[in-house]
């Protein structure tokens, strides 16, 4: 008889499936238990440093580093286009900052540093990895 999974091994094989994504919402799995259970299972992807937790119901994927044993963000286009690939499954409209735009426009060569985006609307959350923190600046209203 085949033994059913339990909702932690189903979360990783769906995570697993993901590979474009690098972070993830609990309710992209409220298919697969309850609200409770899901978040039970997510924080204790977190402890095993399969997770990092980024803000108020948004985890990012995780390696642990080979230099301190911690859990780092594992994102191809670091924590700025984590940031941004929450927002969008946030439904939160953003932008680019005009530093940003001048640089990929080539009228400038200052290389923006910080993580920053324009909203367009309403977004109270804070997102942060580590010591880095999306700044949010406001848009036109």
């Amino acid at each position: 008889m085949r033994q059913q999974k339990t909702l932690r091994e189903r979360i990783e094989a769906r995570i697993a499936r993901k590979r474009g994504e690098d972070v993830f919402l609990p309710r992209e799995f409220r298919d697969l238990g309850g609200e409770d259970q899901v978040l039970r299972a997510l924080r204790g992807l977190v402890r095993e440093k399969r997770l990092v937790r980024l803000g108020y119901g948004v985890y990012g994927r995780a390696v642990v580093s080979r230099l301190t044993g911690e859990p780092i963000l594992y994102s191809p286009n670091g924590f700025l286009g984590a940031a941004r690939q929450a927002l969008t499954k946030l439904g939160v409209a953003w932008e680019p900052t005009d530093a940003e735009r001048a640089y990929n426009e080539g009228r400038s060569t200052q290389v923006p540093v910080n993580p920053v985006v324009r909203m367009k609307g309403r977004f109270s959350r804070g997102l942060r990895d580590g010591n880095r923190e999306l700044v949010i600046e406001c848009g036109p209203r």
